[in-house]
């Protein structure tokens, strides 16, 4: 994550903890006011009440000339978490025993999660042990209040969680962040790369009487698009270090050995992770499929489509019922009738032996002059 981004993102959570912080500033003054009553030392009360605003007012997150120090250091949080245990523990001295609600109120939850904000949900846990056990003292131990223990343990209770689940989204925030940043570079490599170099690989393939020349192209143009899909979808995902790479090398020698037929892989986003040997098993009947294609077929174009086979695919045929993913290989070649051909030992054996060894299942389907399509399903 770039300082910039760092920058950005804490400084609106912290514009976010301003408000809350004058809001429970506003409270507090307003209960000191209509409580004055049950004030035993009112001055006291009335400078408790002027540090909390002069430390809101240094604190905001908006630009100003007068903040005396950075309020993204360490200063600036130990400054706020001692300037709560102050008011609290002041808090005993300007009430008595009977008041109705503690001076600073909330206000000193803004310093834990100021804390928990810069410095992660670690110390957001033990600023609010420390701003706590303040608020515990000064209830429990100064005021001697046999009915304080429970609520000064709930309130204990409260930022606890208040300081760590700020360290913890925060924490959340970064990692995202910094995920979709590195995901911005990489789309913006991935269109570089397609709009230049691929670009220029597919004229040199269309242009160079050099059949050496043209071939390398043809290889470097498949293993950058391959690259290219592993960079969009990431290197954690199992179809990127698996099954796509063999699709599209299987792609590329296919096209060496046939110069006038192009092959296309697209293989779906959330394409399961594969085993070994279901990966080895779809790689030799999807290399038999392509035989096949240019070979009898004549094609011109073949299209590899693979995608999973879900709860939600209703196109499963009888004898796939269990299968979790699917794969296509279609081509415009010069197709034949069902009806009337023999199956070779190619697709008897290459293709569907291949995938019915690993609880698979494959459908050949074709018309005449308008292509075939070899379907398999594991």
């Amino acid at each position: 994550m770039s300082p910039e981004s760092e920058l950005a993102l804490v400084g609106g959570l912290l514009r976010v903890l301003s408000v809350f912080r004058g809001a429970t500033l506003a409270y507090a003054t307003l209960g000191v006011a209509l409580s004055r009553d049950d004030l035993i030392r009112e001055p006291v009360a009335w400078a408790l009440l002027g540090l909390m605003a002069l430390t809101t007012v240094s604190l905001t997150s908006w630009p100003s000339a007068t903040i005396p120090f950075d309020r993204f250091s360490t200063t600036a949080v130990l400054f706020e978490l001692s300037v709560g245990i102050v008011v609290l523990l002041g808090d005993s001295f300007v009430y008595s025993s009977e008041r109705v609600q503690s001076l600073p109120w909330s206000w000193p939850a803004a310093g834990i999660m100021s804390a928990g904000l810069l410095f992660g949900a670690r110390a957001g846990f033990i600023s609010s042990l420390f701003v706590g056990a303040a608020g515990f003292y000064s209830e429990s131990i100064v005021l001697d209040r046999s009915d304080s223990e429970l609520a000064a343990l709930s309130k204990l209770g409260l930022w606890v969680i208040t300081g760590t689940l700020a360290g913890y989204v925060v924490t959340r925030l970064r990692r995202a962040e910094a995920q979709i940043s590195v995901a911005r570079a990489r789309e913006e490599v991935v269109r570089e790369l397609h709009d230049g170099v691929l670009q220029t690989l597919a004229v040199i393939q269309r242009r160079s009487n050099d059949d050496e020349l043209a071939a390398l192209a043809r290889d470097q143009e498949h293993d950058l698009r391959g690259f290219l899909a592993g960079s969009r979808h990431g290197a954690d995902i199992g179809q990127q270090v698996a099954f796509e790479p063999s699709m599209r090398r299987l792609a590329a020698r296919h096209e060496r050995l046939h110069p006038l037929c192009k092959v296309r892989v697209v293989v779906a986003q959330d394409f399961p992770v594969l085993d070994e040997g279901l990966v080895s098993a779809l790689t030799g009947a999807v290399g038999e499929a392509l035989t096949n294609a240019g070979k009898h077929g004549h094609a011109t174009m073949v299209t590899i489509y693979a995608e999973p086979a879900d709860d939600s695919f209703t196109a499963k045929p009888a004898g796939a019922e269990a299968a979790t993913v699917f794969v296509s290989i279609k081509d415009d070649g010069s197709g034949f009738d069902p009806a009337t051909v023999t199956e070779s030992i190619g697709i008897s054996s290459s293709i569907r032996g291949r995938v019915e060894e690993v609880g698979g299942f494959a459908d050949i389907t074709s018309t005449p002059g308008r292509g075939a399509e070899v379907q398999l399903w594991v």
